[in-house]
């Protein structure tokens, strides 16, 4: 079942100063009971909130140095953001220290220096799990692995209508109930392997998405990240291939078409009309390139004559007018006389 509260409003010691609280956000906090909650101290308020009291509080001490993680998730679905998307690779501790920060001043201090929290919650209401959707981030690691197949075939049929902007939040959602369950195995082992099977499946159908959506170079860095880790991976090749294409990286689009044809040499026709399209490509763009720099050449050219012509004085003035030549012949002959 769920529980929703109007807060937590957690306070320091002392001056009691707020962190968080879930009125002023505008979204109840809420929590599943069977799941494990990230405090213990959360566990002990909802069992005795359900049980006997409407509004608890109470002041933890300990293990409270995690609330940093947990608030800047909390933070994330109170502006309608995956609460789990910015600890893709890693757990949020390792990734906290990846990046040195959580993105927040207040919970960076109080990670950095932990005290004793008040934790105030009020109960508003309570359901049971039939009577509400539970969002990939509250499943546990059966039921997001569950999730996945059902998230994968909603994101292809909303390609095949054209719908790609939805399709993408498909494939995300699925490739993230995955990456929370592969963080718990041990890196390059069968089970993580079999994880990662799924999430470049997932994720190479989201980059066809972005071929779509003409977001290129998102693409050429998701298939690399994919090609550096499984330099097999074919279907990444292709796609990293139609990219660069797009961007006009000639070298590289044709590097990859032909390590898809030394991958699968059943592509041979595909990518002969691949590598066919980017010969024509390039030499329509090289074409554009002479005629547009033939044409900055001219207008350049046009432009510094229109400027001579508008200063002739400036070039009259460096020479000698005729009355000039008249006046320097009388002033020689004149010395000449005089020296006689």
């Amino acid at each position: 079942m769920r529980l929703k509260h109007s807060i937590p409003s957690m306070f320091l010691s002392g001056d009691r100063t707020v962190i968080d609280d879930s009125k002023k956000a505008g979204m109840p906090m809420e929590m599943v009971i069977g799941n494990l909650f990230k405090l213990d101290v959360w566990e002990t308020l909802n069992i005795l909130l359900f049980s006997v009291f409407y509004v608890l509080s109470s002041m933890a001490d300990q293990h409270t140095g995690l609330y940093p993680i947990v608030a800047k998730s909390l933070r994330r679905i109170a502006v309608g953001k995956d609460p789990v998307d910015w600890h893709i690779h890693t757990c949020g501790m390792a990734n906290m220290f990846a990046y040195h920060s959580l993105g927040y001043d207040d919970l960076d201090e109080l990670q950095k220096e932990p005290q004793p929290l008040y934790f105030v919650m009020e109960l508003l209401k309570v359901q049971q799990p039939s009577e509400y959707d539970r969002e990939s981030w509250a499943l546990n690691d059966e039921e997001r692995l569950k999730t996945v197949p059902m998230l994968h075939g909603q994101g292809n049929k909303l390609f095949k209508q054209g719908r790609y902007d939805d399709a993408t939040l498909k494939y995300k959602e699925a490739i993230m109930c995955i990456k929370n369950v592969q963080t718990k195995e041990k890196a390059w082992e069968a089970p993580w392997l079999r994880l990662e099977k799924m999430v470049n499946t997932l994720t190479l159908n989201y980059c066809q998405c972005l071929l779509r959506m003409e977001e290129y170079y998102e693409v050429i860095e998701h298939t690399t990240d994919i090609i550096n880790q499984h330099p097999g991976a074919m279907k990444a090749f292709y796609l990293s291939g139609k990219a660069n294409m797009e961007v006009w990286n000639e070298a590289e689009a044709r590097d990859d078409f032909l390590r898809v044809l030394d991958l699968d040499p059943g592509m041979k026709k595909t990518i002969k009309k691949e590598l066919a399209v980017l010969k024509m490509r390039m030499e329509l763009k090289n074409e554009e390139d002479r005629l547009k720099y033939r044409g900055m050449f001219t207008k350049m050219a046009r432009e510094q004559e229109s400027l001579e012509l508008e200063n002739p004085d400036q070039e009259i003035s460096e020479q000698t007018s005729p009355e000039q030549e008249t006046n320097q012949g009388k002033q020689i002959q004149r010395k000449h006389l005089q020296s006689k």
